[in-house]
């Protein structure tokens, strides 16, 4: 991964952050910058796993890195969100 590619990643993970909120049902009791900091590993996650499956150089847009990077902030706000609401 290139400087420009992991810069991007982190501004376009603030994005997919509220994306991977918006796609789970319910209300999720975590904070908004925690979103944004899950969906920030999120996007470097799933850059580098398309990377890793070879998708990550596509024609237009990388819809399946974008699918992947939302796919993991999801699961990382729903697994958190989990998390926190089980604390006394």
């Amino acid at each position: 991964m290139e400087v420009t590619g992991f810069f991007t990643a982190i501004i376009i993970g603030l994005i997919i952050g509220a994306l991977g909120r918006l796609v789970l049902p319910g209300k999720q009791s975590i904070p908004l910058w925690l979103t944004l900091v899950i969906g920030v590993v999120a996007a470097i996650l799933g850059t580098f796993l398309a990377g890793i499956l070879g998708v990550d150089d596509t024609r237009g847009i990388d819809w399946i890195e974008l699918a992947l990077q939302i796919g993991l902030a999801a699961g990382g706000v729903a697994l958190v969100a989990g998390t926190r609401a089980r604390r006394p």
